[in-house]
């Protein structure tokens, strides 16, 4: 009875073991947790390597930068630049997962319209620990930055105040010793003729263009006729009283012109804009048949010394600076209008023909130690600042850089306010610049410098 007992439980047991299916999940899940494992590890192994790249990436990126620039300012020289690679790279790069890291740099030398390089190019390892045991103990990575300069060209315009207070306070020293640092800042970085133009516009309320230039046909002398001349009564010394006693007006030889021009008529509209702007506030080639494009002749006895327009003779720029004298009231437009003039491959100033092969910045520089006071046709600060603001919109939109400098030394009663024209005028809030004492000029033309030097990392 009791095997019998036995022997059923046993069959009974025998039959639900062979019928069971309660633990084939179980099986399944053992089956696939290898894979499963496997490739969660590999996503971990991956993304401690990507880590590793990417923090290579953004530590080359700024010493390719570093590089290029010490190379450029004659700090290191071409046998110092895989020493100071690795310096700087040292530095940067702290990833601890990286393992077997190499750093090589390739230095490029500028030839013709290529420009000069350098190719900073890493690589290294990372120790998994997951996909190890399929037999990959490490992963690889690499990556590289190229930092390029020479195939960006400057042209830098500088409109300077030459007016009657920049003979207090020191301003007049103080810009000329700045300005001719500008020169030598920017012409070290000239390595090929035609890397670096730079152009001077002294300004008052006028312009001297130059008086070789009195048979240009781009001057105006029509008011300038009226003024300068003599009656054929010597009892008469204005055309219009000498007309109004039927004698002869006699204009002067424009050969006695002393090359000084102010503003171009404001009340036409030139083809392509609308109104507000006039031919003062944009930069359109004078037509000798029209007359409202042409530049208004004026034989200001303060006259400025003549502008030079682009040029890289650097002795001859910084000469000019020398000899310039304060003298006349305040006409930042003209100064302004004239310094983007000397950018324009078009009469009058004709700036030398771009290359296509490189790609040009175009930047203006305008000082200035006070309020507009005087131009053409108004004599308050608000009407000239009007004018002033639409020139600086045109050029802007024509893809002029602008920096513009407000020197304003005066103090208590005597300090002017900050130039709102000025600011606006600025191609960003890091372009103006507020000087309250003349020793900061050359700190501030140094800043300019840098900013028109920097660096175009390309990857």
């Amino acid at each position: 009875m009791l095997d019998t007992t036995i022997f059923s439980r046993v069959r009974a047991a025998a039959g639900r073991f062979a019928g069971a299916n309660q633990g084939n999940i179980a099986v399944l899940f053992a089956i696939a947790a290898v894979p499963i494992i496997s490739f969660v590890g590999a996503a971990i192994d991956y993304t401690r390597a990507n880590a590793a790249r990417s923090s290579m990436q953004a530590a080359l990126d700024s010493a390719v930068l570093m590089l290029a620039k010490d190379l450029t300012d004659g700090t290191i020289s071409a046998s110092q630049i895989t020493a100071k690679a690795t310096a700087y790279f040292t530095a940067l790069y702290n990833n601890k997962d990286a393992k077997n890291v190499v750093v090589n740099a390739t230095y490029t030398v500028a030839s013709g319209s290529t420009p000069a390089s350098i190719l900073l190019a890493g690589n290294g390892t990372v120790n998994t620990d997951f996909m190890k045991v399929a037999g990959f103990p490490n992963l690889n990575f690499n990556t590289s930055s190229t930092s390029t300069w020479g195939n960006v060209r400057m042209r830098v315009a500088m409109a300077l105040d030459n007016t009657g207070s920049m003979a207090d306070d020191g301003k007049m020293p103080a810009m000329q010793t700045a300005a001719k640092s500008l020169i030598d800042q920017l012409s070290a970085l000239s390595k090929t003729t035609g890397d670096v133009y730079i152009s001077i516009t002294p300004f008052s309320k006028d312009v001297n263009v130059g008086a070789s230039n009195y048979n240009q046909n781009w001057v105006d002398f029509s008011a300038w006729d009226t003024l300068n001349g003599t009656c054929s009564s010597t009892k008469y010394t204005t055309k219009a009283t000498c007309v109004a006693k039927s004698k002869t007006w006699t204009p002067a030889s424009h050969s006695t012109w002393n090359g000084c021009v102010w503003d171009r008529d404001k009340d036409t509209v030139p083809p392509g804009y609308s109104s507000p702007s006039g031919y003062d506030s944009v930069n359109v080639a004078p037509v000798s048949s029209n007359a409202a494009t042409l530049f208004q002749a004026e034989q200001f006895s303060g006259c400025t010394i003549a502008l030079m327009p682009l040029s890289n003779n650097w002795t001859g720029l910084k000469a000019l600076i020398d000899t310039m004298t304060p003298n006349g009231n305040t006409n930042q437009a003209i100064g302004l209008a004239w310094a983007w003039q000397s950018l324009a491959q078009t009469a009058p100033l004709n700036a030398p023909a771009k290359d296509a092969a490189y790609t040009y910045k175009d930047a203006i520089i305008l000082l200035s130690d006070g309020m507009n006071t005087q131009d053409r046709w108004y004599s308050d600060a608000a009407s000239i600042d009007t004018r002033q603001a639409q020139l600086c919109k045109n050029a802007k939109d024509a893809g002029m850089t602008i920096y513009t400098i407000q020197v304003n030394t005066g103090t208590g009663r005597n300090a002017d306010p900050t130039s709102t024209v000025l600011q606006n005028c600025a191609s960003g809030a890091d372009k103006f610049y507020l000087v309250t004492s003349a020793n900061q000029t050359l700190s501030v033309f140094n800043s300019i410098g840098t900013s028109l030097s920097k660096l175009r990392v390309s990857k």
